[in-house]
């Protein structure tokens, strides 16, 4: 496929950005000064974007810019440039649900596919804030309230059917970004693909393992399958720990461009997928001061944290906010009808945790195996430890997506999570 770039189109560089942010006079007059005065850095260090940094004497936003291409690989993986109009919408749609949890949307350029927000500071991204021993006691429950708030509020428990439906029709046309989703979460790790790898040879027969299970191939297909046909609420579609950005006070979530209508346990289950896996790298940093001061304990507890704010705040959205079309409330005012009511959320809250799960095992298989890796493993320098680590998490995964039904409830998964990692740590201790 040839790259295609609309008229009008051009990449930013920080020379020719200056003069565009120069000619929107509510931009201008935010960051103060003269053009010449501002500080411009590119930081782009995704596998997508340009994403500029510009500091003005009065203020500062944050510039994010599509390529028509995926920049980690170059222009031989092209991409649509329109991703930048999802991500831009979905702060139109659900940003209204999201103060204080999102940066504040101020421009959108429809040409250059370029948006722009206020930039974060002192804000740092809480992945490497992790990687660091950094703890954000608020951090998990904040992304628990992002997701709550957008799974009741823009869905048809709080609004009328044509409203849901106009913005799942919007959102169904992000079509290329769904698709590497539905390649790379659902299907390429159980392929012989060159763009996978993984840590091998120490891996190789884990991996090999993995793509010989049949049950677990269906497991995957199945989560799958829901992901692309469960319209349920607008999703983030990649809630990693590389999406929020925290500081000592303040949790943000960024980098909404994968946004698209599906399942809840989607966004839940990436989100604990990634403490988990930031759990399960800490003995690859055992000379670090974290890892002398319970922080793998603290890591693992955020999960609980994360989860048990995310099922009562959803629960409370709900009831307090039941104004849409999927469950009437005229169908249940009476003390019979709340009773009903109160029970059919406790089953919705249920099925969301079983979702959980397996998008959580799914994503930390295709973290390990497949294309797109995290920094908490990749930054290990001794591959026998960093596959040791990577195991745990494995053998962790391949549970959740395989007897999910063993799992009642958030603590027998930390339970589980610590049991493998203490017997992967015991395995390699013995080695040694």
């Amino acid at each position: 496929m040839a790259l295609h770039t609309p008229e009008g189109y051009r990449a930013f560089t920080p020379d020719s950005l200056r003069p565009w942010l120069a000619s929107l006079p509510a931009l201008a007059a935010r960051l103060g000064g003269s053009p010449q005065q501002w500080q411009i850095s590119e930081v782009g260090d995704g596998n997508l974007n340009l994403v500029f940094l510009v500091d003005g004497t009065d203020g500062g936003v944050c510039v994010k810019q599509s390529l028509p291409y995926v920049r980690v690989v170059g222009e031989s993986w092209p991409m649509p440039l329109e991703r930048a109009w999802f991500e831009y919408q979905h702060a139109v749609v659900a940003g209204p649900h999201l103060a204080g949890l999102i940066p504040a949307p101020l421009h959108y350029d429809a040409t250059l596919f370029a948006s722009v927000v206020a930039l974060l500071r002192p804000h740092r991204v809480l992945r490497g804030e992790l990687l660091a021993g950094q703890r954000y006691p608020q951090a998990a429950s904040a992304v628990a309230e992002f997701v709550a708030r957008s799974a009741v509020h823009t869905s048809p428990l709080a609004q009328p059917l044509e409203a849901v439906a106009g913005q799942v029709a919007g959102f169904a046309a992000n079509l290329a970004l769904t698709r590497v989703t539905a390649e790379l979460v659902f299907a390429d790790p159980f392929e012989a693909l060159p763009r996978n790898r993984w840590t091998s040879p120490q891996l190789d027969d884990t991996v090999a393992a993995l793509r010989a299970n049949a049950p677990l191939r269906a497991a995957v297909a199945e989560l799958g399958h829901r992901f692309l046909t469960r319209r349920e609420a607008l999703l983030h579609g990649d809630l990693h720990t590389g999406s929020v950005m925290v500081s000592a006070d303040d949790t943000r979530v960024i980098d909404a461009e994968f946004a698209l209508y599906g399942p809840v346990g989607f966004d839940t289950g990436v989100f604990v997928a990634n403490l988990l896996m930031a759990y399960f790298a800490q003995p690859g940093y055992s000379d670090s001061d974290a890892a002398h001061s319970g922080y793998a304990d603290w890591l693992l507890e955020q999960v609980a944290v994360f989860w048990q704010h995310f099922a009562r705040r959803y629960d409370a959205l709900w009831a307090a906010h039941a104004s849409g079309d999927a469950w009437p409330q005229r169908l249940f005012a009476d003390a019979d009808g709340q009773a009903a009511f109160a029970a059919g959320r406790a089953r919705r809250l249920a099925d969301i945790y079983q979702d959980t799960l397996g998008f959580a095992g799914a994503e930390i298989v295709r973290r390990i195996t497949g294309f797109a890796h995290n920094a908490d493993f990749e930054r290990i320098a001794d591959p026998a430890l960093r596959a040791r680590c990577e195991q745990a998490a494995l053998a962790l995964a391949s549970e959740l997506l395989l007897q999910p039904q063993a799992f009642g409830h958030i603590g027998a998964v930390l339970a589980r999570a610590q049991a493998q990692a203490d017997h992967h740590t015991a395995t390699l201790e013995a080695a040694a």
